[in-house]
């Protein structure tokens, strides 16, 4: 070879060996975030405080490429404490940054935190919001994406563009008075949602809207929505006037492409489909109806938008598109199914997703988790096998680190496997087998869609069914290529079974993702703990680490003094 040729040969090894370097280390995305309150946004045209991002609302998009530390600076504004956790986002060995009770003190009013998260593996749309206080039905919510290495293929062809899409029911008052009538009342179905939003946005054509969500379109072009459901109640369905949609992602997951007339998205989940503008130049509706809701005096809690055509001279008129009866369960629960893991299709890394399956685990641990209602000392609590979870003023990880939990919980008194007799307080703290498969069974003894999520992991979603659980249950699996997410849906009167690999040390919370739900003590955590002292175990505790509770002069937000007589301890 000419030594010129050899010149442009290493140069050209050096550059992709250089590319392949870069893109695998990640960089450091910093952001700085000021929250605040402001009432003039008015989402549904009355005055109400509206939890901001640095003005917005929603809150800016965190737009990260796998394996980037992302630094968020968070200013809190408002007046009272604040966290906000990273909804689905796994932040490997590094429970410290997860931003829920059980794991961070607060960031106080007039004060300021740094979070430092890695989205490692992880490549697909997630969400963040506030996690304590009620306040994410304030505001306060947003986009994550975390895109692909130039070095991992995806697997459909790049779209024209991408959008998110945030859909929620939300209250027309004050947070803070929503978040009394939790405190105080006790019949079931308090506070009812006013409308359903699109990116803050009321209903197209609504008397309450203000303005309306609208994304203008190429006819012949194909684009990738990335669908969150940032609302605190309501599963929601959603659909496009005459177009179809494709489903390709969801929670980090390449999925089976399969083509739907619309989409189930339940509280705290996230999805991406292709939608091609393949019909004549006009503007569409978008649709996002409440399930297991009766709309028909309740109009604005259909969530509608625009898919605008740019050469469209016509406005959209006519009935909306219709879709599945929100009561059917069977449509619902056979669409989950289906959406299956694409096992051929490269992940985060270059294999497949398939080498990660589920055929012959060996299960290590299997807890059988009941949600329901429940009524202690005269207030409405929600309870997981009875207990429901009292928030302390201490962090658990903040004890774990330091006491080894003493004198503030106290390790695997909560019933796994068995519901208690009567309804009681808890710090509920079980302890996960580290590198171990476990089994969680979710049963729903509500009357309403239930979702489950576990920070930290994702769950191979294996199986749904009516009524009641049995170990017979097992034999309708799917265990060949369960989708791998973060939250999943459990239906009225049944259950939903997952496996999880913990694989990664923390302490780390499993609770409903439906807001009423986790507000009123619907939550547990789990604690994987690794003793081997080698580098890959947990990483310390970060240096501007927070101190609070028994270490620090400041209490814990949304903390309650514990009944001398309350279990945990």
């Amino acid at each position: 070879m000419a030594s010129s040729s050899k010149q442009k040969w290493l140069f050209a090894c050096v550059t992709l060996l250089t590319i392949f370097i870069t893109g695998a280390c990640g960089i450091d995305i910093f952001l700085e975030w000021n929250v605040a309150i402001d009432s003039t946004i008015k989402p549904v045209s009355v005055d109400q405080p509206v939890i901001t991002i640095n003005g917005m609302f929603p809150g800016p998009l965190i737009n990260s490429t796998t394996n980037d530390f992302v630094h968020v600076n968070v200013f809190n504004n408002l007046d009272e404490p604040l966290l906000f956790t990273w909804n689905g986002i796994q932040q490997r060995l590094n429970s410290w940054q997860d931003g829920v009770s059980g794991t961070n003190c607060p960031i106080l009013p007039g004060t300021n935190w740094t979070y430092v998260f890695q989205v490692k593996d992880q490549i697909g749309s997630y969400s963040y919001f506030p996690s304590i206080n009620f306040q994410k039905a304030g505001g306060g919510f947003g986009p994550i994406r975390v895109n692909n290495r130039i070095v991992i293929a995806v697997p459909f062809p790049k779209p024209e563009a991408e959008f998110d899409l945030l859909i929620g029911d939300w209250f027309s008052n004050d947070y803070k008075e929503t978040r009394i009538i939790m405190d105080t009342s006790l019949t079931a179905d308090d506070a009812v949602p006013d409308v359903m939003l699109m990116n803050g946005k009321g209903p197209h054509g609504h008397q309450m809207s203000k303005t309306y969500e609208s994304f203008t379109v190429t006819k012949g072009k194909t684009y990738r929505f990335r669908i969150s459901n940032v609302g605190s109640v309501f599963s929601f369905n959603f659909r496009i006037q005459n177009h179809k949609m494709v489903l390709v992602e969801t929670e980090g997951s390449y999925t089976n492409q399969i083509t739907l007339d619309s989409l189930d998205v339940h509280v705290g989940q996230s999805y991406s489909v292709l939608v091609t503008a393949d019909q004549d130049d006009a503007d569409y509706y978008m649709v996002a109806s409440p399930k297991w809701f009766n709309t028909y005096d309740s109009s604005s809690l259909v969530g509608v938008g625009v898919l605008h055509y740019s050469n469209s001279n016509s406005q959209v008129s006519g009935p909306l598109p219709s879709g599945p009866d929100p009561f059917d369960v069977e449509f619902s629960m056979n669409q989950a199914k289906s959406v299956r893991w694409n096992l051929t299709t490269g992940a985060a890394r270059p294999n497949p997703q398939g080498t990660f399956n589920v055929t012959n685990v060996t299960l290590s641990q299997n807890f059988l988790l009941q949600g329901s209602k429940g009524e202690i000392n005269g207030k409405r609590r929600y309870v997981v096998n009875n207990v429901s979870y009292l928030t302390v003023d201490t962090p658990l990880k903040l004890a774990d680190q330091f006491v080894n939990g003493s004198g503030v919980y106290q390790l695997d008194w909560f019933p796994t496997n068995s519901v208690n007799t009567e309804a009681e307080y808890g710090v509920s703290v079980s302890t996960g087998i580290h590198k171990g498969w476990i089994e969680l069974v979710f049963i729903n003894k509500l009357d309403v869609i239930d979702c489950w999520h576990l920070d930290g992991f994702g769950f191979h979603v294996v199986g749904f069914g009516n009524g009641d659980w049995t170990p017979e249950s097992r034999t309708t699996y799917n265990l060949f290529d369960p989708v791998v997410r973060s939250t999943v849906q459990v239906y009225p009167g049944g259950w939903t079974a997952v496996y999880a690999f913990l694989d990664n040390p923390g302490m780390w919370n499993l609770r409903s993702q439906s807001l009423k739900n986790w507000y009123l003590g619907q939550e547990l955590y789990i604690r994987v703990h690794n003793d081997d002292p080698n580098p890959a175990k947990e990483r310390p505790p970060p240096g501007n680490l927070l101190l609070c509770g028994i270490f620090g002069d400041s209490d814990a937000p949304g903390s309650e003094p514990a009944p001398a007589s309350w279990t945990g301890l």
